[in-house]
């Protein structure tokens, strides 16, 4: 090396333990802001897809509700739409044979009931395939019987859960107003005289009082219309 040359040496710097640490913290900040993004995205999509469950639920229930009441059958022997005031009572075709051309028919119940830890819920009873006098009977009895002793339902019969609710009430339209299901007040000359002296009303009002606290809640009511009535009705 030739003497007096002007070019110093160069030292290599490295990360202090400062910098180093302060990188840690930094990096361990946005890990952090970065996670709890992605858990507020999850919690978002799952809760998302839990009130879009519920309400495919709901909605596939009032579709069985007004697919029973579509399908009321007059079978001479019993009143095709009862209401005691806990329990609704019916009978209607047997949708599983009607592609068949089947004359069987079912008896189908709906009510509110307590469900165990899911609370009240509403619920929907149906017997099996009836074709003669004394299993209709039978099963008429059996839907009576289901509010009082629900762990102990027929083999032959069903029932599901469908929608957690506080209360529901049900209303008819006789004539020319909407009164209690109940009450003879109205009945005169209205709707459709069928076997067991009782009649269709003209419509069906369902009132449901969604359960607080879960992703649906408030009141819901849903109209049917007899699908036979006249339009000047």
């Amino acid at each position: 090396m030739r003497t007096g040359d002007p070019t110093p040496l160069r030292r290599e710097r490295g990360f202090t333990l400062v910098e180093l640490l302060v990188a840690l913290a930094v990096m361990s900040m946005l890990a952090m802001l970065s996670w709890r993004s992605i858990d507020a995205m999850q919690r978002t999509q799952t809760l998302t897809q839990e009130r879009a469950d519920e309400l495919l639920r709901l909605q596939a229930a009032l579709g069985q509700w007004a697919a029973d009441l579509d399908a009321l059958v007059d079978t001479k022997e019993l009143s095709p739409l009862a209401f005691d005031g806990r329990v609704l009572r019916l009978t209607r075709r047997d949708a599983a044979e009607s592609a068949l051309r089947s004359d069987g028919i079912r008896v189908v119940a709906w009510t509110r009931m307590q469900s165990g830890s899911a609370g009240a819920q509403w619920m929907r009873w149906q017997s099996g395939p009836i074709k003669r006098r004394d299993e209709l009977a039978d099963a008429w009895a059996r839907a009576a019987a289901w509010i009082e002793s629900p762990a102990e339902i027929d083999g032959r019969d069903t029932q599901v859960a469908l929608a957690a609710i506080d209360q529901w009430q049900l209303f008819y339209h006789r004539g020319e107003t909407w009164g209690n299901p109940q009450s003879s007040v109205g009945n005169e000359n209205a709707g459709v005289t069928l076997g067991g002296g009782d009649a269709i009303p003209n419509g069906v009002r369902l009132v449901l009082t969604l359960s607080a606290g879960r992703g649906l809640s408030g009141t819901l009511t849903s109209d049917w219309v007899r699908p036979s009535l006249l339009a000047a009705r």
